[in-house]
């Protein structure tokens, strides 16, 4: 089974990643890699933490020669932040008047909750953890399984369709999405110049006021087969799977498959995908009018491109803050202030790729198996005919 899991705190010393359960013999392509961390970093309306940090694999184990050799994988990515918080943040007992309490919960952030859960006194360590940046590790690990799914011609990619006010409106084809993935310069991930520009007066409207802004990023994964995921129990269905994945992501409040929501407020007549049968590739195949259901039905795979959006929410720390109350006097006070984005819709979209290529990757071992990639590809050939043969 393919299992994964982070530490590390946002201004530790450095974030960890493990993944288990990778094939051996997955070509590991430390530049790819390298590359999904940078995409998460970029897009118009980050913060000042992205010119200190500069993130980077650092590949411990499970990788030899440049190949996976079927034992836990585990990545480290430095902190350059760390050398500012040494004294602040020590692992051992420290000098505790350096600790940089954060003394007023933020209204939408994890800290008032996270501390009556914790017992602490204030919220330092629970913004270290309920961060954003956690989500680097993710990335790195992600980068592998979408490695992985390239093997089995799958590829992950995400979009943004909305930021504030200002929403991309139609389907937007695979190779346009493709294309936005190969520039070395990303503003906010939309496909249209026109809508992106509008995207970026949102933003400046919002710097100037002290405010933040959330947005909607759809992820599409192109290549999958038939048959990943299952109807047979609940907490196997590929589209709760994927729900639960992209929800785990810090900020994002809401997910939809395929046309979802629209589809809550239509007929059944507009809304379900009719089926043909026709010529597709050199062969005779299933195909459908439309993808509606965003590639999964019955909590199946059916074919069709995977399609998931994430609805963000505007990031909760504000340079004008809104009100508070202080932990220790429980007078009414504005929200502490920790150096933050403005927007970061661009950067989520690509933690999400993340999630859907580990969920992707999971549910095709969990299918093809294989201990070594030869098994894996052989296996997966092998339905790949039968499916032509059906």
């Amino acid at each position: 089974m393919l299992r994964y899991f982070t530490g590390g705190e946002s201004h530790g010393e450095a974030l960890v990643a493990f993944l288990s359960g990778i094939p051996a013999g997955l070509r590991v392509d430390q530049a790819f890699v390298d590359r999904e961390l940078w995409r998460r970093q970029q897009g118009y309306g980050r913060g000042g933490r992205m010119k200190i940090e500069s993130d980077s694999a650092h590949i411990l184990s499970g990788v030899r020669h440049g190949k996976t050799i079927g034992s836990p994988i585990s990545i480290e990515i430095e902190n350059r932040d760390w050398k500012n918080w040494q004294e602040s943040l020590p692992v051992a007992d420290g000098d505790t008047d350096k600790h940089k309490r954060v003394a007023s919960p933020r209204p939408g952030h994890a800290d008032l909750a996270g501390a009556l859960k914790y017992n602490f006194p204030e919220a330092r360590y629970v913004l270290e953890r309920a961060s954003a940046r956690e989500s680097a590790a993710r990335v790195a690990v992600g980068a592998i399984a979408k490695l992985f799914l390239r093997e089995l011609g799958m590829e992950v990619l995400s979009h943004v369709v909305t930021v504030g006010s200002v929403t991309l409106t139609g389907p937007v084809a695979w190779d346009s999405i493709s294309a936005l993935h190969k520039r070395d310069e990303v503003l906010l991930n939309c496909a249209d110049p026109e809508v992106e520009q509008r995207m970026k007066e949102e933003v400046d409207k919002v710097l100037k006021t002290g405010d933040s802004l959330g947005g909607v990023f759809e992820v599409v994964a192109h290549g999958a087969p038939p048959g990943l995921g299952t109807y047979a129990q609940w907490d196997e269905r590929l589209d709760a799977m994927l729900a639960a994945a992209v929800m785990s992501l810090q900020a994002v409040k809401a997910v939809e498959i395929g046309s979802g929501v629209a589809a809550a407020f239509a007929a059944g007549s507009t809304v379900h995908d009719e089926i043909g049968y026709e010529a597709i590739s050199g062969f005779t195949s299933f195909s459908r009018a439309h993808n509606n259901a965003g590639g999964i039905e019955g909590g199946v795979s059916n074919g069709e491109e995977i399609r998931v959006r994430g609805y963000l929410k505007p990031i909760s720390t504000l340079r004008r803050p809104l009100q508070s109350v202080d932990f220790a006097s429980r007078a009414p006070v504005k929200a502490a202030y920790e150096r933050s984005d403005v927007c970061v819709v661009p950067a989520a979209g690509v933690a999400a790729e993340t999630m859907v290529a580990l969920t992707l990757a999971r549910c095709a071992l969990e299918k093809f198996g294989g201990d070594s990639m030869t098994e894996t590809t052989r296996n997966f050939q092998g339905y790949c005919q039968q499916l032509k043969n059906y």
